[in-house]
């Protein structure tokens, strides 16, 4: 009686992506031949945590690693080649030629599966000069950025304020470097929309942070970095944040089918287009849930969850992935900012129906020590009420708050299931009426018509069509800052002021929209014109601060 051949699987690449696979695949099959090429020193290491090593955080490099060869090789007895490149693949013959890249010795490695993990690169936009420039993708990247802040002061030129750049924003002002963030949009943390992203802005400029925006690099000098606007700022070093593209070079060169964003393109389960190869994470496009498109959506838990799948499918199970949200998060100097689903700006771009709130509750009961206010922008169907994204921001109870809601997403949830969502309570975590129970029942005065809203950026239309703006907070709010040509009239005293009021509609606000709301109910109710003012004074302070 004979046994065939253990099957031998081959994997370009290790981190997330490879080296779930790896792993998952010998936890399902004992006998198969796994190897993988790793062009870089390191094959697992933790790299969302490098920015946290740079800046002392993480202290030892060492913590960093989080698997080697030799504990990879005692534990699954997988065959990992460290600064090993593979530059070609023959799908015919199903082997890949490899370089070791210590000897510059070439061979070749038959496969009966091959996995391409190959990740992005750095987009590497600005010009090359005087200045050195690092990412923050490897290991040895962080290294040398935290080695060259060697006093303090040291001027560095931060590219990218996206979740990489300021991460790296906040880690080197902890090691006292000088920094100034240059972002090519008009706001940083661009998956986020301007009066969400507005809040992190703030942050970064009230720790000293020189932020540049709507600009670019243009030339490199020594110790000079110029930008598009005629300006230009000193710099020792330039962290590079600016964003990653597919690494499909030898995929593209093998034949392999690339997709319209520049992913490599796959089925549901990870499977290319060529036989018997397969591929995960960064440089592989994904199903977007919202649109149902291609899209690249660049998160570690993607790509492990698709590594580990794509073991499922070599081992003969049957697996998909499931369509993906892009859901994320980043803190910085404290505060949260976290995303999940699509913008008011990308639905806006894609001409989608939507109806947006925003609330701004506390992230537990405020008669308990340490209350914090959390700003939730929810993003749902008029007609289906699907949820179609949401992004809050504050310095407790972000996470938890964005988890729920991508859950929501995923079960299909609406968005007036979420108003009864039964959710931990105790007062140091939450609410009786949690934030995203809060969150909904705003969503559900707004669909069912109890109580007309206008967006901040409506405002100014309105008021040029002769809305009159009601500010029905108290006399010291109002004082402390105002929305120009606003009358006030506080909410307790609204029902002995009507006849204040004048004829047509009636645009009604307080700080973050809950008083707005009971003036709006009031005034409709005693035949007056009125809408609240979604979000309150604070949207608006934010969405017009940018």
């Amino acid at each position: 009686m004979t046994s065939s051949a253990p099957l031998k699987v081959v994997i370009v690449g290790g981190v997330a992506g490879g080296m779930s696979a790896a792993a998952r695949l010998r936890r399902l099959d004992d006998t198969a031949r796994i190897v993988i090429f790793e062009k870089g020193p390191e094959v697992s290491y933790a790299n969302c945590g490098l920015p946290y090593f740079v800046g002392g955080v993480i202290a030892d490099r060492e913590s960093l690693l989080l698997q080697t060869p030799e504990s990879l090789h005692r534990r699954f007895r997988l065959d990992v080649r460290v600064r090993h490149e593979v530059v070609r693949i023959d799908t015919e013959r199903m082997r890949v030629e490899v370089v070791n890249l210590v000897s510059g010795a070439r061979t070749t490695e038959s496969y009966d599966r091959l996995i391409l993990a190959a990740g992005a690169r750095p987009r590497r936009d600005e010009p090359a000069g005087g200045v050195p420039v690092r990412s923050l993708r490897t290991v040895d990247d962080a290294v040398e950025i935290a080695t060259a802040l060697d006093r303090p002061g040291v001027p560095v030129v931060v590219v990218g304020g996206g979740y990489t750049g300021l991460e790296a924003v906040e880690n080197l002002v902890a090691r006292d470097a000088s920094v100034t963030l240059v972002q090519r949009g008009p706001q940083v943390l661009s998956p986020l929309d301007a009066e969400m992203a507005a809040q992190v802005l703030e942050a970064v400029r009230g720790r000293g942070v020189d932020v540049r925006l709507g600009v670019e690099v243009a030339d490199v000098q020594k110790g000079v970095v110029e930008l598009t606007d005629g300006t230009s700022v000193s710099a020792e070093l330039i962290v590079d944040a600016s964003g990653v593209v597919p690494e499909t070079r030898l995929a593209a060169d093998a034949g392999l089918v690339l997709g319209a964003t520049g992913g490599i393109q796959v089925d549901e389960a990870c499977r290319t287009s060529a036989p018997h190869v397969f591929a995960v994470g960064d440089g592989v496009e994904k199903t977007e849930l919202v649109g149902g498109d291609a899209a690249l959506i660049t998160m570690a838990g993607l790509a492990n969850r698709h590594g580990r799948m794509v073991a499922d499918v070599i081992a003969g199970r049957s697996e998909s992935a499931r369509p993906a949200l892009g859901t994320g998060i980043v803190e910085v100097f404290g505060l949260a900012a976290a995303k999940t689903g699509w913008s008011e700006r990308q639905l806006r771009a894609a001409h989608r129906d939507f109806y947006v709130v925003h609330v701004h509750p506390g992230s537990h009961a405020g008669y308990y020590p340490g209350a914090e206010t959390v700003s939730i922008k929810l993003l749902a169907d008029p007609v289906s009420d699907r949820i179609l994204g949401a992004q809050i921001v504050g310095r407790d109870g972000v996470d938890k708050r964005i988890d729920v809601i991508a859950t929501a997403m995923h079960a299909g949830l609406a968005a007036g299931e979420l108003a009864h969502l039964e959710l931990a309570y105790a007062p140091q975590f939450g609410s009786a009426k949690d934030a995203v129970n809060i969150a909904d029942y705003v969503a559900e005065n707004t669909r069912t018509g109890t109580t007309a809203s206008l967006q901040w950026h409506e405002l100014a239309a309105a008021l040029q069509g002769g809305a009159t703006l009601v500010d029905v907070r108290s006399p010291a709010e109002f004082a402390a800052g105002a929305i120009p040509d606003a009358v006030n009239v506080p909410l307790d005293e609204l029902r002995e002021r009507f006849e204040e009021l004048p004829a047509g509609p009636l645009v009604v606000h307080c700080q973050v929209g809950l008083r707005g709301h009971i003036a709006t109910r009031l005034l409709l109710q005693h035949g007056f014109d009125a809408c609240n003012l979604d979000g309150g004074y604070r949207t608006w302070r934010d969405g017009t601060a940018v």
